[in-house]
């Protein structure tokens, strides 16, 4: 008996925290400006007035799970000599100077429980900005779709995808 009340109450515990990290998550994704970056890196600059194709900084967003930050080198790339006088991009210079990684705030957060693969979506020909909005041009990047089972559960029926729950849940 004594086992039976532990088990119900670390599963209620634990769903406890699963639906407080998603209503969190939820409530961050609505209604957010994004968080502040420690650069205002510039999303209209870089993918809308230059048109530079997301996986071009984003590298593994082709290969893995995850669509990969850019690296300082791929940044410096440009900005050895492209604008060097802006506060921002001296900024971006001093980390690579001293060898330190930019840390970046994250933008989207999925609840423990839910698998993404960008691989999967990138190679099935979805447009980033389905899932993610017109990042091109937000001044600071920032959820715009609620990322909900069932607003995930739709965009998988009209792609014809599937929608067993093994295909997005641990």
């Amino acid at each position: 008996m004594m086992r039976r009340i532990l088990i119900a109450g670390f599963v209620l515990y634990f769903g406890a925290v699963a639906g407080l990290l998603t209503l969190i998550n939820h409530v961050r994704a609505r209604g957010s400006e994004g968080p502040v970056q420690p650069i205002a890196f510039s999303h209209q600059i870089h993918a809308g007035q230059l048109g530079l194709e997301c996986t071009y900084c984003h590298q593994t967003a082709e290969t893995s799970a995850r669509p990969g930050i850019p690296s300082i080198e791929r940044c410096m790339e440009c900005h050895e000599s492209a604008a060097t006088d802006r506060p921002e991009i001296q900024i971006l210079r001093r980390h690579w100077e001293m060898g330190e990684p930019i840390v970046w705030e994250r933008v989207y957060e999925l609840p423990w429980h839910v698998t993404f693969t960008h691989k999967r979506h990138v190679r099935a020909g979805i447009d980033c900005a389905t899932c993610h909005g017109e990042v091109r041009a937000q001044a600071r990047v920032r959820q715009v779709r609620s990322l909900k089972m069932g607003w995930c559960v739709n965009c998988h029926r009209a792609h014809g995808a599937e929608t067993d729950c093994l295909t997005c849940h641990r």
